[in-house]
């Protein structure tokens, strides 16, 4: 079993440390399943290091460092936490890492393409983190942008308005802001990250309710009600709503409806061309209940659509 602390360190302050092993019923991909949390290769809340993952998160009971670390075979998952929050982290890890989500039900037999996938991939489960502000947050400044856009203003953001995360971790991994502390960001701050007035707005109403968004995970792995709760929300519509309970709620039927690039990709993938949206839903139909481990299942196959036709433009108005 390796070591679950990492070499490079940038903060040896004294904090609380607790450790526990996860032994799931049957191998987990730990990489493939947290790969999701991860906002780009520069995300500072999440670190990927060797056959170790590293979370920096805010839990009810305050900032926390965790370290996941297990090889691909391994049958069982050592976790440790630092910091106040750290017997939460440590408590919710197994759910972070699949537990509950069961696949036994899902059926792709007849699609040579998913059966290759889902053979290829027998450790792959669902997250559910029980943090609906933390992943609520980035799926607002994901809004209507590209993900190169989205990612550098989390990276500024967070690394100007987080905290440092606490005990021996590995360098600059910083917890989020917590609702009050993204509400105190000021209006330049947006607009340096180049996240404008709309999404920003978005945010502060997300952060003034926080409290009753965690309510919300009383009410099982996501579903109809918990998207109804979250876009009653103004700026928070469908695409949004599904890109949280993915995360925050381990919910198996989400598909991202309204993405720029996952109808084109599940259509190429499951027919061969190109989808709309309808398209798209037409095809996960068979597999209703259970389409966003379908989702999973594509997107983490490795598989890519053909690269021709207009991409969105890369806008940069931080300076203007």
């Amino acid at each position: 079993m390796p070591s679950p602390v990492s070499a490079p360190v940038t903060d040896a302050r004294p904090a609380r440390r607790v450790d526990d092993v996860y032994r799931p019923e049957a191998p987990v991909d730990v990489r493939a399943a947290l790969r999701p949390l991860g906002r780009g290769s520069g995300d500072p809340t999440f670190r990927v290091d060797g056959d170790r993952v590293w979370r920096a998160l805010r839990t009810p009971e305050g900032v926390a460092s965790l370290v996941v670390s297990a090889s691909r075979a391994s049958s069982s998952v050592a976790i440790s936490a630092w910091g106040p929050g750290a017997a939460w982290a440590v408590r919710h890890a197994p759910e972070m890492l699949g537990r509950g989500d069961d696949w036994s039900d899902l059926d792709v037999s007849g699609n040579a393409f998913l059966s290759a996938a889902r053979h290829r991939s027998p450790g792959l489960r669902l997250t559910r983190t029980n943090q609906v502000l933390q992943m609520l947050v980035p799926a607002v400044l994901e809004q209507k942008v590209t993900s190169v856009e989205a990612w550098r203003a989390w990276r500024h953001l967070v690394r100007r308005h987080g905290e440092p995360a606490p005990g021996p971790v590995p360098e600059g991994l910083v917890a989020p802001p917590d609702a009050e502390g993204w509400r105190r960001v000021p209006s330049w701050e947006w607009h340096r990250a180049g996240v404008g007035p709309q999404r920003s707005a978005t945010v502060m109403r997300v952060c003034a309710v926080a409290p009753a968004l965690e309510r919300t995970l009383a009410l099982g792995r996501g579903g109809d009600e918990v998207s109804r709760r979250l876009r009653s929300i103004p700026g928070v519509g469908v695409w949004t709503a599904a890109e949280t309970t993915q995360r925050a709620h381990g919910d198996p039927d989400s598909p991202s409806v309204g993405d720029y690039h996952l109808p084109a990709l599940v259509g190429w993938a499951l027919i061969g061309r190109p989808v709309d949206d309808d398209g798209m839903l037409e095809l996960l139909e068979p597999w209703r209940g259970q389409r966003e481990r379908v989702m999973r299942l594509i997107t983490g196959s490795g598989f890519s659509k053909p690269r021709f036709g207009p991409r969105m433009t890369i806008q940069d108005h931080r300076f203007h």
